[in-house]
């Protein structure tokens, strides 16, 4: 994972950072792990990744390395979505809603669109993608799905 490469830091940095701050950052995994344990709703998340986030603030991350460790996180989904739609193309079905959309789905995507856009809303492992424009990859799958329910 290369949003995880840290060799670029000085470890006496760290070290001097853990020494210092060692009780708030103790103090917030007791927070998190306490919510964690509590929370059992989307809500958890929401607050472990407020405390994540501050954590990170405080220890003198700026706004700009926080989006480019997101968008390099969103980035690694995409690409794990995108290799799933390869590696499940043969086993996709293809579904006409009762609304005249359609759905396309394999063990770990799915794909909801209406005929004649060049988007569709993606979902990954069941967690939400956004809206995706229509490439070479995504045709494919949907025509080898329409496929795949004809036969």
């Amino acid at each position: 994972m290369d949003f995880l490469d840290f060799s670029s830091y000085d470890w006496n940095t760290w070290s001097t950072f853990l020494k210092e701050h060692w009780i708030v950052l103790a103090i917030a995994l007791a927070v998190l792990l306490l919510i964690m344990r509590i929370v059992k709703t989307v809500l958890r998340w929401a607050f472990a990744a407020v405390i994540v986030v501050g954590i990170v603030l405080y220890s003198g991350y700026s706004m700009d390395d926080l989006k480019a460790i997101g968008a390099k996180v969103a980035d690694n989904v995409k690409e794990e979505a995108v290799d799933a739609m390869v590696g499940e193309i043969s086993n996709a079905t293809f579904t006409t809603n009762s609304d005249g959309s359609f759905t396309v789905k394999t063990d770990n995507l799915t794909l909801t669109g209406k005929p004649g856009e060049r988007e569709v809303s993606v979902s990954f492992r069941n967690t939400p993608l956004g809206t995706w424009k229509i490439d070479d990859t995504i045709q494919a799958l949907i025509d080898q799905a329409k496929q795949n329910s004809k036969a």
